[in-house]
């Protein structure tokens, strides 16, 4: 690959992952309870490492790098998402919510 068609690759991943971040710290600000700033930070954030590890792999190529971004973004992929969970059903069981913006409470009848 070329240097001008690596540093391009390299400002487009690099730029989606800012983007990524920039959404997510928007998100966190904007919206009005810990069970949508959740979802707001844990996805952006996924988008956004997989972005810099996939400019990582790309530029550069060996197995070695390959398998370690492989690695991080599969262990970041399965520990994000139950992270949050974890924090919502806290905030959940500790009443740091919002219920009139629960659609549907599938915990109610569940918590007693």
């Amino acid at each position: 690959m070329s240097a001008v068609w690596s540093d391009v690759v390299t400002a487009v991943l690099v730029l989606l992952a800012a983007l990524m971040c920039l959404a997510a710290g928007v998100g966190l600000l904007r919206f009005p309870d810990v069970l949508t700033r959740l979802h707001s930070a844990t996805k952006p954030q996924i988008l956004g490492l997989m972005a810099v590890t996939l400019d990582i792999a790309v530029t550069n190529f060996s197995i070695g790098t390959v398998t370690l971004v492989l690695a991080i973004v599969l262990f970041q992929a399965l520990t994000a998402p139950m992270a949050a969970h974890l924090v919502a059903r806290a905030a959940y069981v500790t009443d740091h919510l919002r219920p009139d913006l629960l659609v549907l409470d599938e915990l109610r009848d569940a918590r007693g």
